[in-house]
């Protein structure tokens, strides 16, 4: 569906953009992750046609990104997306519809239904008067009048409360069983580990990491072994974990990187006349996976720094320090429209 490569934008002696390579499938949900500046709204305004590129190739569905013809297959929803005020939602989505040429009965029902999916219930009120999320709602549904194969959405939950956030992740994930390809760029680790097939992770401009959200942990994610155990062993230090009012006194953790430090604790213990009362794996989030490469300007950096965070003693033993973050826990065992959206968007 999408094939972009030696993607390069430059502003002046600015690269925004520099040297993207990537493929998106058809009916995949594909996410652009990174921080403020690091080139996601860039690349997608410029799959989008919105934006030519300086250099490489961006093609969409067989056409280059900046064919006009590829974009009566495209639904874009920029970051910011000023709506006309003075419509109604109703009378907005028919104006956008008849831009792409859809038939009125076709639009009526189709822009309906997606409202009906999004409960967006006032449909003949003054967009001015609606809340940041049910306009948020409107701008969904106008990228989908023209019964796109394609969307690009920009920060699609930006800014929405919990419910509404919910709400668009869902649908998010109901256009992909639809056959529909989603492309998405997004600041909340949380939404693009729950809904994208597969992700990129960019920095100044850069990708950085590639792959599944396992494959990600799996290249650059730490997983420790937290051991308790009831005498303490070289190493540990007296279990003061969360919640500690519940655990049992005279409890020690420690901290390990692999199965076989794990033994070697377990066969310390009992020499001391002790035993192993509990066995946890802790991998990092994708959040911490992601501040870790982040904090490098390329992949290798980002990986040494991960080595060098989680270096273990000889035997493979190492205290659990302090400042550690806290880690996920786990018990062992339209063509004419897209003017008007051009303004909307913001790079970053």
């Amino acid at each position: 569906m999408i094939r972009a490569e030696g993607l390069r934008k430059t502003y002046g002696d600015f690269p925004a953009v520099v040297g993207s390579d990537f493929a998106v499938e058809g009916g995949e949900i594909f996410g652009i992750v990174g921080p403020n500046g690091a080139g996601k709204t860039t690349t997608l305004k410029m799959l989008s046609g919105l934006v030519e590129p300086t250099d490489g190739v961006a093609e969409v569905a067989g056409y280059d990104a900046g064919d006009p013809e590829m974009r009566r297959n495209l639904g874009f929803l920029p970051e910011e997306s000023p709506l006309y005020e003075d419509m109604t939602p109703r009378s907005y989505l028919r104006f956008f519809a008849d831009l792409y040429d859809v038939p009125r009965a076709e639009a009526t029902e189709r822009t309906e239904r997606t409202l009906d999916r999004l409960e967006l219930a006032h449909r003949e009120r003054r967009l001015g008067d609606m809340s940041k999320g049910m306009k948020r709602k409107v701008a969904i549904a106008r990228s989908l009048v023209n019964d796109p194969d394609l969307l690009i959405y920009d920060e699609p939950a930006s800014g929405l409360d919990p419910l509404t956030t919910n709400y668009v992740l869902e649908f998010t994930r109901e256009l992909a069983d639809r056959g529909k390809t989603v492309v998405f760029s997004a600041h909340n680790l949380y939404h693009v580990e729950s809904v994208c097939d597969r992700i990129v992770i960019m920095n100044r401009g850069e990708i950085i990491a590639r792959g599944t959200v396992p494959e990600i942990r799996e290249e650059y994610g730490e997983t420790t072994y937290h051991v308790f155990t009831t005498v303490p062993v070289e190493g540990s230090e007296p279990d003061t974990s969360a919640g500690s009012a519940t655990v049992e006194a005279g409890r020690h953790r420690s901290v390990v990187s692999d199965m076989a430090a794990v033994d070697r604790v377990r066969e310390r213990a009992a020499a001391d006349g002790g035993e192993v009362v509990d066995i946890r794996t802790r991998e990092q989030s994708l959040e911490d996976i992601f501040l870790d490469l982040a904090s490098g300007t390329t992949p290798e950096a980002g990986s040494e720094r991960g080595r060098q965070q989680t270096e273990p003693s000889a035997d493979g033993v190492r205290a659990p320090s302090g400042g550690e973050r806290p880690e996920t826990e786990t018990v062992q065992a339209t063509p004419e429209g897209s003017r008007t959206e051009r303004d909307g968007g913001s790079e970053r």
